[in-house]
């Protein structure tokens, strides 16, 4: 049934939603129903849970800026994940306000206090890699990035604390977790008391993060730390009321931030492959880039800033690959977004996946086109229609050490390297947007 944007609240019949999950999962089903609402709020109807389903930048603005105390962090797979990230910077209230303080302090500028150890880890990184793939090589794209990321992020994190082997271990197991997750985020009106698939993935999972996590905070609390490294700014801070946090709310912070620096930025950087190899003019233009930079020699922290091309591509990936493809809210209290009552307990879900495809903002949205994040195009846009970080309180702290990393991370490799990508990777939903299968990047040697 089509959805006519000119009414208020529109209805996907149930009929319709489970069509469109068996024809092709949740994903396409999100992209149809976008098509079709093209940014009406609409109500998603599977039985008992009911949905609605939020897109248009003006109704984004009203539940994450207007009247974001009144739509929380309270689904099931909130709940659920609060059980590995805690009420800290993944929750709610003045535990959640004093994690983002500290948070916002040790990433301000994108980490300035470490962005001599950014760049550094990621050319060192980007150097190994080299080394292996000497003579050519086809390597898993995810699991590369994967490894590069995390060797930026280790140090970042932890200091010298922890060897490399154990954060990619800890990066393990905090991917486990997150993933597990899929099936409380699809069925959100299960209690946790009661199983669902994943469940006991999540516990061996989470038990793993701990066995690794625990005895290094307490470890560096006994050191009594005063590095820039981000574990340092959290063991020298306090909680609302003054109090050093415990260790466990360290370690939930700690999770909660690592999701984002290290699984998130491999899985956006291996999109970014898949994007430069599907458009080798761009490829070549921040390929250029990257030359004219680095002159030959190796990525230092000021050249973050100069690579403007290698960061409107990254910001373009950002859009079509949004990794929080559908972000739950519930109202804590009855509401009225555009006309449209929304009931006490109702849950949202935002979808910056389809707002970053609404064509009343985005012309031409499929295409891929960098030039969308020149400074002039982005002063005329909807300051909400582009929110691949979220917005609001709740918008990601890391968003500026993202960018620093991954646009050092692309010129450090597309000056090393020429590439391709076989195929034509697809996305799938999971808790984050996932390849459909591995992404084989084909690496030849420039030098």
């Amino acid at each position: 049934m089509p959805i006519r944007a000119d009414s208020r609240l529109h209805t996907v019949p149930l009929r319709h939603v489970l069509g469109g999950l068996r024809a092709g999962g949740p994903l396409a089903l999100m992209e149809r129903t976008g098509r079709q609402a093209q940014g009406a709020l609409t109500r998603l109807d599977l039985g008992t849970f009911r949905p609605y389903l939020v897109t248009h930048p003006d109704h984004l603005r009203h539940v994450l800026r207007d009247r974001a105390e009144n739509y929380r962090r309270g689904t099931a797979m909130w709940k659920a994940m609060g059980r590995l990230t805690g009420l800290g910077i993944a929750g709610e209230g003045p535990r959640w306000r004093a994690s983002r303080d500290l948070w916002c302090k040790g990433l301000s500028g994108g980490a300035p206090a470490h962005a001599d150890g950014t760049a550094g880890s990621a050319e060192g990184a980007v150097a190994e890699l080299e080394l292996r793939v000497a003579g050519g090589a086809t390597v898993d794209a995810l699991a590369e990035m994967t490894h590069v990321v995390l060797r930026v992020v280790n140090p970042a994190f932890f200091g010298s604390r922890i060897p490399q082997h154990r954060c990619d271990r800890l990066a393990a197991a905090v991917a486990v977790a997150f993933d597990s997750l899929l099936w409380r985020m699809a069925l959100p009106f299960v209690p946790l008391a009661v199983p669902v698939p994943g469940d006991r993935a999540f516990g061996r999972a989470t038990r793993t993060v701990n066995e690794i996590l625990l005895p290094l905070i307490r470890r560096a609390r006994y050191e009594r730390p005063t590095g820039p490294d981000l574990m340092s700014v959290l063991l020298a801070g306090a909680d609302a009321d003054g109090r050093a946090l415990s260790d466990e709310q360290v370690a939930q912070d700690v999770v909660a931030l690592f999701v984002a620096g290290s699984e998130s930025s491999a899985l956006t950087l291996t999109w970014a492959w898949v994007a430069l190899a599907a458009h080798p003019d761009l490829a070549a233009e921040v390929r250029a880039e990257a030359d004219a930079v680095l002159c030959g020699g190796p990525v230092r922290p000021e050249h973050a800033r100069r690579l403007v091309v290698t960061r409107r591509f990254l910001a373009e990936v950002c859009r079509l690959y949004a990794m929080a493809w559908a972000v739950p809210r519930t109202a804590a209290a009855e509401d009225v977004i555009d006309g449209v009552t929304v009931p006490a307990g109702a849950t949202l879900v935002l979808s910056p996946y389809l707002t970053h495809r609404l064509p009343q903002f985005w012309q031409r949205p499929l295409r891929f086109d960098p030039g969308r994040f020149a400074a002039e195009r982005v002063r005329g846009r909807h300051p909400l229609a582009y929110l691949p970080f979220g917005d609001g309180p709740h918008q990601c702290v890391g968003q500026a050490f993202f960018f620093q990393q991954a646009a050092l991370v692309v010129a450090a490799m597309i000056s090393r390297f020429d590439f391709t990508v076989p195929g034509r990777p697809e996305p799938r939903a999971a808790v984050a947007l996932r390849p459909r299968g591995r992404v084989d990047l084909v690496l030849t040697p420039r030098r």
